[in-house]
């Protein structure tokens, strides 16, 4: 008998495969801009679809748990409202955790003053959780990557100059990596890119998870400009 099955890796079978991922799209449900160029640095160009959750919804207290619980809130907006259509939707959110209490973005800017005159000098955990989707084979995959964060010890006119530019009031934390507030974090355990609002390596992982190359990714979505909506 003659064996007629493809073998993985084949020619015929990467041709297989670029056909169901031509029909997908890849889609990040987040406003961050960080979030977006960082997937945009890696080689992989999302469309963005905001998707509008309303984050007081949730009130599980354990941050990463929290954290994992608004990623699958907003992936999970956003592919419902694809309506059926294939494709990949991650959803992402990050919490800070300091003192066992957990802080999303400032209310306003004297909130942010008073998270920065308890957060210097000190370390704080970041809890960023991610939630996967493949609509086509309705499937789902929620992962959560924590890394400890070293503040440094800006001064209180530094403080102010930070809060002024508006930065913190827009980030979970009060703070940023990439950003006006890297000269504040003297250095962080764990991966990075979390600290930013995505992890790399998780999500590469969690794309295995569902079958799919994170390598394919830069042939199939490359990272040119993209839609959003």
């Amino acid at each position: 008998m003659t064996d007629t099955t493809t073998p993985p890796g084949s020619a015929s079978s990467d041709r297989a495969v670029d056909a169901i991922a031509g029909a997908h799209r890849l889609v990040l449900a987040s406003a961050s801009p960080a979030r977006l160029s960082t997937l945009r640095a890696a080689g992989v160009g999302p469309e963005v679809i905001v998707s509008g959750v309303d984050e007081s919804l949730v009130g599980t207290e354990d941050p990463a748990l929290l954290a994992v619980e608004l990623a699958v809130l907003k992936a999970r907006a956003v592919a419902d409202r694809l309506g059926g259509t294939p494709a990949w939707v991650i959803g992402c959110d990050s919490v800070l955790e300091l003192d066992g209490e957990v802080h999303g973005k400032p209310a306003d800017a004297a909130e942010a003053r008073t998270r920065w005159s308890a957060m210097r000098g000190r370390s704080g955990v970041l809890h960023t959780g991610h939630c996967l989707v493949d609509t086509a084979a309705r499937r789902e995959v929620a992962r959560s990557a924590d890394t400890v964060v070293h503040f440094a010890t800006p001064d209180d006119a530094e403080v102010d100059a930070y809060v002024a530019t508006g930065e913190p009031l827009a980030v979970a934390g009060a703070f940023t990596l990439d950003g006006l507030g890297g000269a504040f974090v003297r250095g962080v355990e764990g991966d990075p890119h979390t600290v930013v609002g995505i992890g790399l390596p998780l999500l590469r992982e969690m794309f295995g998870e569902l079958g799919v190359r994170w390598t394919d990714l830069w042939r199939w979505f490359p990272a040119t400009d993209t839609p959003s909506g």
